[in-house]
């Protein structure tokens, strides 16, 4: 009988040892894992970041940060679309030959997918954000205005593929940054690595 309780003593201290090693590998290995997460301060130094576009409605922006810089994603529409080639004639890079995009963005409309648009909101002249002025703002920006964005603190404009208007203080288009569709719904920021 003696026998069996020290065999089962021995069999409950195996148990026990297992459980409380197994329990601290676990605790060992959660921070582990969670190292390799990009913390906020990789993030703002460039990590790439995920956009979800779902419930992006046409006409819509949304804004994420990447490189501590507002990203604008906007769903055009056709009749933003349009107002692009309607103002080829009006910007002082059309075909924009400045590097300021990726080669995949150098088109028509400086996008992977026409409809979506995704453009560094910083102003290229001395780094304000501009603001979104749509096409009924003719009184404002003037009647060959056909909508896009203007800069609040030195009068840049900019169509709405981020070409700037001819005359306006800014030198350059604005910044397409590098992306890629992780699917139809999901945008990352930052990195173009898995194709375009």
């Amino acid at each position: 009988m003696s026998e069996k309780k020290i065999d089962s003593t021995r069999r409950n201290l195996i148990v026990a040892t297992a459980a409380v090693g197994g329990g601290a590998s676990a605790a060992a290995a959660i921070p582990f894992a969670w190292s390799w997460w990009p913390s906020e301060r990789a993030k703002a130094a460039g990590a790439p970041v995920e956009a979800d576009i779902s419930n992006l409605a046409p006409g819509e922006m949304q804004i994420i940060e990447w490189r501590g810089k507002p990203v604008w994603i906007v769903r055009r529409t056709k009749e933003m679309l349009d107002s692009v080639r309607k103002s080829d004639d009006k910007v002082t890079d059309p075909k924009s030959d400045e590097l300021l995009q990726p080669a995949y963005a150098k088109n028509a409309n400086r996008s992977i997918k026409p409809e979506i648009m995704v453009l560094v909101g910083i102003c290229s002249h001395l780094g304000c954000s501009p603001q979104t002025k749509g096409a009924d703002a003719k009184a404002e920006m003037g009647a060959d205005w056909v909508g896009g964005f203007l800069c609040p603190c030195h009068g840049s404009k900019f169509d709405l593929a981020g070409r700037v208007y001819k005359g306006a203080p800014a030198p350059v288009n604005l910044e397409v940054p590098p992306h890629t569709y992780l699917s139809d719904t999901k945008l990352l920021i930052g990195d173009d690595k898995k194709g375009a």
